[in-house]
Parts: C-alpha cells; sequence; structure tokens
C-alpha cells in the first residue's frame, strides 16, 4: 500500500505522508502564533495533538500488516482529522484574531478527511 494518492480530477500524483507532515507542522507553527491565555492553552493542547496525529496515523496505515490494520489506522487518521476540525473552530471562537488562518487549516483538515474516506471506500469496496 503506497504513499501515493493519484487524484483523478488532477491527474497529478500526491504524497499523502509529506502532505500530513506538512499539516503537522503547519499546526505547530500555528499553535505557536496563539496568545497563552486561560481558555487558549487546553485549545492548543488539542489541536497540536490531534493535527499531528493524522500524519502518524497515515504513516501506521502506511506500514499496516493487513488490510484490516490499514483500514482501521486510515479510520483513525480521518478522526483526528475531523476532531482537527472541531478545535479549529473553537480556536477561532476564542480568538477572532485568527479566524482566517483557523479557517485555511479548517479546509485542509477537511479535505484530509475527504481524502481518507475516499480511501476507506475503495479498500471497503475491494474486500466485498
Amino acid at each position: 500500500m503506497s504513499n501515493k494518492v493519484l487524484n483523478p480530477n488532477v491527474k497529478k500524483q500526491y504524497d499523502l505522508a509529506e502532505r500530513t507532515g506538512l499539516f503537522g507542522e503547519h499546526m505547530i507553527q500555528f499553535a505557536k502564533s496563539l496568545p497563552d491565555t486561560p481558555v487558549a492553552r487546553p485549545l492548543i493542547a488539542q489541536i497540536v495533538r490531534s493535527g499531528t496525529s493524522i500524519g502518524a496515523n497515515y504513516m501506521e496505515a502506511d506500514g499496516a500488516e493487513s488490510k484490516k490494520d490499514f483500514r482501521h489506522k486510515i479510520a483513525i487518521a480521518k478522526k483526528e482529522a475531523k476532531e482537527t476540525m472541531h478545535w479549529l473552530r473553537m480556536i477561532a471562537a476564542a480568538s477572532t484574531a485568527h479566524e482566517d488562518a483557523c479557517k485555511k487549516l479548517w479546509q485542509e483538515a477537511y479535505e484530509l478527511v475527504l481524502i481518507f474516506s475516499a480511501i476507506l471506500l475503495k479498500n471497503k469496496k475491494s474486500d466485498d
């Protein structure tokens, strides 16, 4: 199972390991830019955990020992991306000055959810 994903609409290969890794890095950079307040502190911890675990779970899926293990790890990566979307929404509410950055990161998390959903759907069909 390769980490290269072919988008049929673009006809270009994407390295999903690189994309999820960059997303995690962007989440860390974003977290560093947030104010250190009692409200922001727990939100920052949450987005760093969920935002960086997307790539970690994808890497585990890429090295899966079975199709079942692969699907499980991809499902966890999808779950973490959805959780990240939630925390970004909360940060946008807590710090309106960071709303635009939240929207951009939210969009990338959403696209990752769509990619993982497509992978899960394809892998489910291949077993039927």
